[in-house]
């Protein structure tokens, strides 16, 4: 262990002759606790070089509060800093005198063991600190929350549920079975689509019931706030009020912290959440749920920048916990826990898919001008709108928000760009219609009214790419008396929509549920997703365009789906399969061919050129890894740690480097960082980000 600073001898002689010279009384030091008297403390502190802990002496006064997960104030190079308290003990390594703690903030214990060991694992996995993990683990204090004496969940246990939804899928019956009765069974499920009855909502209630059943909690992690209420309903229809906690940055602060504190009592153990609910204290854990795991909403934006999936993988090992990894589609990563054996398939009969699924289809793109009234529609999309609004709604996803999202000169064609940034200069919605528009850069938000191109001094501009606001603008007008709703972009994300007939404008991830199903989607622009220059673009697309076709009636009762594209791509045929596995097997086989992720490890680093530098010189890679730079960044636009692309101000300067290892070695690349990174911190070399395994690794190349 770490000694802590000692707070004795010259500097506490220095301090008394301090005191008396401002005419102040000294203060007598008070003496340490009779029973362990010392405390070790995790710091608040990202410092990767005071990742360890801290030891220090637990006043007599602190001796009942300062238990172990408390939160404290000690003293750290003349600063008070905050920590944790993460064991007590009879002494310390350290030959001198301790430093005290300062005051004990709260004597909570809101660090549970299970938790602080599950941040050391992500830590390292991610080659990042525990402190910055424990910073997505803990919510704020909410004082008041503590001193709440509210009731526990309803008396007596759950009855074994009935296996409901899973009965549809080979496999899943035994699933529950397993859950129930206290086994760790490991699941990668492929999830029918949902408008005909049993969606996935249902179905995670069921595996959470047979958790809490068979004694045990259960902790389910969903993309967003929308997925999470979904599931609450769901929950909360088949367990009961009071039976589990929502923990989602949405609902605030206080409710956040309340819900947390009742998982780290024990009142509850089931929690459905976001991201961070990943890392919640839920006692005697039996079963990890991480629904859409390819949905980027997953990746936390901040260091150590963890994946949700990863972390409830972690979790489930360290635990012995059942997982499930569940979506309407199925990621690389997906597959290379089938792929490892570390999960089974659980998927349905291909007659039961076919029964469920809408009759997908695809109509070629003829290319016209998509500046033309109704061009973009081809006549079969339109037909099929008309003869299926008369039987309920019909969804149209539109991959791009805005109006006129991307533009061109109308004399040579090139693309519009900022004269600040370098970003595209897009046209908002006029104000009334005809009025025009000033274009406006989508990175920097800077307008350029008096644009002109440099290639050929043009002042009009033309669209490249039509976003939702025009489309359903174009739709009001091809089908006059027809009700247009927007969902995303600039307009509200509609939750739900009734069953009336309707148009439904979203964009991908904010279709909104319709009651009793969609009668027909439509797919536009199915280029944009797949032309997105990004190691996931086919992956994201098809799960985009499986998302929204799964909220579509059965092909038996008149479901239908038309994408706009080219037919022979690989995901649209999967997507006219609906064989989501099929396509995930030959996205893993070509990145292993080519040694990317998930098939090899890469650790992205990014900061000044002096800071990746040092970083480089001071990293023992292991055998098999490479490096590939540092090479600049461009100087105006730049992708930051978080993966979304920002606008950078021209004295700005960045340079980023990739390091590659064989799946085998990422433990041993993610300790050599994590080193490294202690090491140039110790020096006070410039700071560096380090993410290992981001989204996209080649982006901003």
């Amino acid at each position: 262990m770490q000694p802590g600073t000692s707070g004795e001898g010259a500097d506490g002689q220095l301090s008394l002759l301090r005191s008396a010279a401002r005419g102040h009384r000294p203060r007598t030091p008070e003496g340490s606790a009779e029973r362990d008297p010392v405390a070790g403390v995790v710091l608040d502190v990202p410092l990767p070089h005071l990742d360890r802990v801290f030891d220090y002496a637990v006043p007599a006064s602190a001796a009942s509060s300062a238990v172990v997960g408390a939160r404290v104030r000690v003293r750290l190079a003349g600063q008070d800093v905050e920590g944790f308290v993460v064991e007590r003990r009879a002494t310390s390594e350290h030959a001198g005198a301790l430093q005290p703690l300062r005051r004990v903030v709260s004597p909570e214990p809101v660090l549970d063991p299970a938790v602080l060991a599950l941040a050391r694992a992500v830590a390292r996995r991610c080659a990042g600190t525990t402190a910055d993990v424990l910073r997505l683990a803990v919510p704020p204090r909410r004082a008041v929350v503590e001193t709440e004496d509210r009731p526990g969940p309803p008396a007596g246990p759950l009855p074994r549920p009935a296996a409901g939804p899973w009965e549809a899928y080979a496999g899943g019956a035994a699933l529950v079975a397993r859950v129930v009765d206290g086994g760790s069974p490991r699941a990668v499920w492929t999830s029918l689509p949902g408008a005909a009855g049993d969606d996935w909502p249902a179905a995670l209630a069921v595996l959470a019931a047979a958790a809490l059943a068979g004694g045990r909690g259960a902790l389910l992690v969903v993309p967003d706030a929308r997925d999470v209420a979904r599931l609450d309903a769901a929950l909360t229809a088949l367990l009961g009020a009071g039976r589990h906690v929502r923990l989602t940055a949405e609902d605030g602060p206080t409710a956040r912290y309340r819900a947390f504190v009742a998982l780290r009592r024990g009142r509850v153990r089931a929690v459905v959440g976001t991201r961070a609910a990943a890392l919640a204290p839920v006692q005697d854990l039996g079963l990890v749920v991480c629904w859409d795991d390819g949905d980027d909403l997953h990746a936390e934006p901040r260091a150590p920048y963890p994946h949700a999936r990863d972390v409830l993988v972690e979790r489930a090992g360290q635990a012995g916990a059942a997982a499930v990894v569940g979506s309407p589609s199925r990621s690389a990563a997906a597959q290379q826990l089938l792929a490892d054996g570390w999960a089974r398939v659980v998927v349905a009969p291909r007659e039961v898919v076919r029964a469920r699924a809408p009759r997908v289809a695809v109509a070629e793109d003829d290319g016209r001008d998509p500046a033309g009234p109704g061009a973009r529609l081809p006549a079969s999309a339109l037909r099929l709108v008309r003869e299926s609004l008369p039987s309920g709604p019909v969804l149209v996803q539109v991959p791009r928000a805005g109006y006129l999202p991307a533009t061109a000169c109308q004399r040579c064609r090139h693309p519009a760009r900022c004269a600040r940034c370098g970003g595209p200069l897009a046209l908002p919605q006029p104000d009334e219609p005809g009025g025009a528009s000033t274009p406006v850069c989508r990175w920097c938000a800077t307008s350029a009214p008096a644009w002109a191109c440099p290639h050929c001094g043009g002042r009009a501009l033309r669209s490249l790419v039509v976003g939702s606001g025009r489309t359903a603008e174009e739709l009001g007008r091809a089908l006059p008396g027809t009700t247009v709703r927007r969902s995303g972009g600039a307009a509200e994300v509609l939750a739900s929509v009734p069953a009336a007939p309707a148009l439904v404008v979203a964009t991908p991830g904010a279709e909104p549920v319709a009651e009793g199903g969609y009668s027909a989607a439509l797919l536009l622009d199915t280029w944009a997703l797949l032309s997105r220059a990004e190691l996931r673009s086919a992956e994201e697309a098809l799960r985009r365009w499986l998302q929204a076709a799964s909220l579509v009636r059965p092909a038996a009762d008149g479901g239908r789906v038309l994408a706009v594209g080219e037919a022979g791509l690989a995901p649209l045929q999967a997507l006219v399969r609906w064989d989501p596995g099929g396509h995930a097997e030959r996205e893993l086989a070509e990145r292993t061919e080519l040694g990317l992720p998930p098939a090899a490890v890469v650790a992205r680093v990014t900061g000044s050129p002096a800071g990746v530098r040092a970083l480089l010189a001071a990293v023992v890679l292991p055998p098999g890894a490479s490096v590939l730079g540092p090479a600049p960044l461009a100087p105006r636009a730049w992708v930051g740690a978080s993966g979304r692309r920002s606008a950078r101000t021209d004295g700005d300067e960045e340079a980023q480097a990739l390091l590659r290892a064989p799946r085998t070695a990422a433990t041993a690349l993610a300790d050599a960082l994590r080193a490294a990174r202690a090491a140039t911190s110790a020096r006070k070399e410039p700071p560096v980000r380090v993410h290992v395994d981001p989204l996209d690794p080649l982006e901003g190349w």
